[in-house]
């Protein structure tokens, strides 16, 4: 099997082409080495490859208030060439998307089929990337919805927890958003899984079980580094004002994972406990 990984060189993307070592993978980092809005050039890049997972995408949620047309030809009119190329050569793709494509005001976890709503441009592009994906390839797609990644590359809440533990005294962090914290390697297990077991196609929810909030999450940093939790203070979405609203319940169903016979990703504190060990920070 040929694999064919866009945004190689973020941070899910470097830890799934890690994970593909062994394997036959073709690794495109960046713009420079693909243009995904590029028809052409999508149509070269994905010929030969059984499978394409694409990372590639407009991340600055906040910068994508004021560019949303840019943000859209990324996130939204990049997932429906490479649809196109894959359903001309025969390729099933990976779509790696968010929760950002709710509106975030739920009180159950949203299920995979739940209504797109998003509030912010990063989240209307990315939905006009799903949107794209199942259109142009209905039958051979796995929608894979992500949130509050971590990892070993790039930057991350996590990441930055564990420079202020070194920094501040104390820090204030927000405690009325919900989510569910999430390491890269795991979602890269689900994908592979995906893919070997040749699961059906459709949408799935690729983030942690069980849910905490920002504050949760820093609290349980701080702990895991050996630092008193009690240093990180409660506070809300209030004191931390941005241009991009951000969604105060991202948690999100696991049900499709069952429905194919492949457990979801473990609870978030296992996972982070795990990642603490293994990262460096």
């Amino acid at each position: 099997m040929n694999w064919l990984v866009t945004g190689a060189g973020g941070m899910l993307g470097r830890d799934l082409v890690a994970a593909l070592e062994g394997r036959k993978v073709t690794a495109l980092a960046g713009r420079a080495d693909l243009d995904v809005t590029d028809p052409a050039a999508v149509t070269d890049a994905v010929a030969g490859h059984d499978v394409v997972v694409n990372c590639a995408a407009w991340t600055a949620v906040d910068d994508a208030e004021s560019h949303e047309a840019e943000a859209l030809r990324v996130n939204g009119d990049g997932p429906r060439v490479l649809a196109r190329a894959c359903a001309a050569s025969g390729a099933r793709l990976v779509q790696v998307s968010t929760d950002y494509v709710f509106a975030g005001d739920a009180t159950e976890p949203y299920p995979e089929d739940a209504p797109l709503a998003p509030v912010s441009a990063y989240g209307r592009t990315k939905a006009a990337g799903e949107v794209a994906v199942r259109e142009e390839l209905p039958g051979a797609h796995w929608i894979v919805r992500t949130a509050w990644l971590y990892g070993e590359h790039g930057p991350s809440f996590v990441r930055t927890m564990a420079r202020f533990e070194r920094e501040r005294e104390t820090i204030d962090v927000v405690d009325d958003q919900q989510g569910q914290p999430t390491w890269t390697k795991d979602v890269v297990g689900q994908v592979l899984a995906l893919v070997d077991r040749d699961a059906a196609p459709g949408t799935y929810h690729a983030t942690s079980s069980g849910r905490t909030t920002w504050f949760g999450l820093a609290r349980a940093v701080f702990a895991g580094l050996g630092a008193d939790p009690e240093r990180v203070r409660p506070t809300t979405s209030a004191a931390f004002v941005r241009p991009a609203p951000r969604p105060a319940f991202s948690v999100l169903s696991h049900e499709a994972w069952h429905r194919v016979g492949i457990p979801p990703i473990r609870p978030w504190d296992d996972a982070l406990r795990a990642a603490l060990a293994e990262l460096t920070l």
